[in-house]
């Protein structure tokens, strides 16, 4: 497929279908289950993977608050994923490892806020540590691109700087515009980010296509 050809919209069809599953789980989460009941079966919580139960370190990512948490998060999703999944390719190959790369986020930032909130029963739930991966690998292609920026560029930097202040003020403040009553996991945030400058690398490496002159630094 030609890397360059994009669906309507300007946006790359992995980007959509990711938007499309946030909304649409939410659509069927809203309609089956009580957010209370949703967030207590499918939540992750960092007692609950003590407890054995590690399948919600993906489930929780298509857990949310309410449609405004879910838009923000596809919204999100649409924005800092396009570049990203430009760079792994528009074919199958690409998309497995743009699919892959957002779960890897997802995970390794829920993993992150266990590890801080390690007996904590409370559910986490959303895709922000996800998404927030996307941002991560995104921050390493704006200078350079198709290369990636060193970890120490300033573009690099100047924006996990900014996303660590903002998350830690939201999660001073215990409040974030448009999530409903749940918890603010700013800890995901942060480590889905950090996650997304680190792996953006090995999934280049890995599924781009080799007549990209995608290069990791």
């Amino acid at each position: 497929m030609d890397q360059q050809r994009e669906p309507p919209f300007r946006g790359p069809w992995p980007v959509w279908t990711v938007a499309g599953l946030i909304l649409l789980s939410y659509a069927v989460q809203d309609r089956l289950f009580d957010l209370a009941v949703a967030a207590s079966r499918y939540g992750m919580s960092g007692l609950g993977l003590r407890q054995g139960r590690w399948s919600t370190l993906v489930s929780a990512l298509f857990i949310h608050g309410s449609w405004g948490h879910a838009a923000m998060n596809a919204i999100g999703a649409l924005a800092f994923g396009a570049p990203v999944a430009r760079l792994l390719g528009l074919g199958l190959r690409g998309a497995a490892g743009f699919f892959l790369f957002y779960l890897a986020c997802g995970v390794l930032g829920n993993l992150g806020y266990a590890a801080v909130h390690p007996n904590d029963a409370m559910p986490l739930v959303g895709a922000s540590g996800a998404v927030s991966g996307l941002f991560g690998g995104a921050s390493r292609l704006i200078e350079h691109r198709p290369r990636l920026s060193p970890f120490a560029s300033r573009t690099v930097v100047a924006s996990a700087a900014a996303w660590i202040v903002v998350n830690v003020i939201l999660g001073l403040m215990h409040y974030a515009p448009g999530i409903g009553d749940v918890q603010v996991g700013w800890e995901a945030h942060i480590a889905g980010y950090l996650s997304g400058v680190l792996l953006i690398a090995p999934f280049l490496r890995l599924f781009a296509p080799t007549d990209t002159g995608a290069a990791a630094e």
